[in-house]
């Protein structure tokens, strides 16, 4: 007798399975390690003796994904040293963004209240600049092309003419896609008047697509979290299920001014 789960939980499950060990749960992996798939359109069914694990990664919506190899390095990152446990204890106030290049849209205030945010396994290394329209001109194919051998986060920050500064945070580098890609670590964000961040809310899995013609993150209810053109000139920021967040613009239909993207350097 199996538990059966709905389409949106399952797409919790694969994303999360996915990104723990995708040598195991990768979608060309035939074995069956984890659960019997009798997928019957809209659920899926799994092994009674399951149904607690599953329970417990459905509970709450996932943060931070962390793969089999970074979980043993921080293992040993942890234990390597016992002359440093005297050391004060890591404070989320304390978290810095390091910018290896200057940026024309964050500051120094900006760059502490998005380090409160930021996964864990970003803190400590710095950030480079990867795209920007004042050096690279407004083209998403340029965006794209610019990111192609990237397998690191990166940072979105968009300033639209009404002087607005937002973005968001993704886990996977952008690319064209034929379908939605990242995981619960991607949250969207936005300045003036004030900083709000928002986060997975676990409703869907639709983090971030992309196509020749439009790059979109979040969605699911008729209208994306942020869109932007394939000039990057033309935006629109929506309300939405994966994050339910407030539009991040000024205005729901916007111009953008200037745009940069950021990685992580590992």
């Amino acid at each position: 007798m199996g538990v059966a789960y709905s389409v949106g939980e399952v797409d919790h499950l694969y994303t999360f399975f996915v990104q723990w060990s995708p040598d195991i749960y990768s979608k060309d992996n035939k074995k069956d390690y984890l659960f019997t798939e009798e997928q019957q359109n809209r659920y899926l069914v799994v092994e009674k003796n399951k149904v607690a694990m599953i329970n417990q990664i459905l509970s709450s919506p996932v943060r931070e994904i962390v793969t089999l190899k970074n979980s043993k390095r921080r293992l040993s990152l942890s234990s390597s040293d016992d002359s440093e446990a005297d050391e004060p204890e890591y404070q989320e106030e304390d978290a810095v963004l390091v910018l290896s290049d200057n940026s024309q849209l964050l500051d120094d205030v900006h760059l502490q209240q998005l380090a409160t945010q930021m996964p864990p396994r970003t803190q400590g290394y710095p950030w480079q600049l990867v795209y920007s329209t004042a050096i690279h001109g407004s083209s998403l194919k340029t965006l794209y092309r610019n990111m192609v051998d990237l397998d690191s986060p990166v940072l979105l920050v968009v300033k639209d003419m009404n002087k607005k500064v937002f973005g968001a945070f993704s886990s996977d580098s952008f690319r064209v896609s034929k379908y939605c890609y990242g995981t619960g670590e991607t949250f969207l964000f936005s300045f003036s008047p004030d900083f709000q961040a928002y986060r997975w809310s676990g409703e869907n899995s639709y983090f971030v697509s992309g196509s020749l013609e439009s790059l979109q993150i979040g969605g699911g209810g008729g209208g994306f979290a942020l869109w932007l053109d394939a000039d990057l000139y033309h935006g629109a920021s929506f309300s939405c299920p994966t994050f339910h967040n407030a539009p991040l613009s000024t205005e729901e239909d916007f111009i953008v001014q200037d745009l940069e993207v950021w990685t992580v350097q590992y």
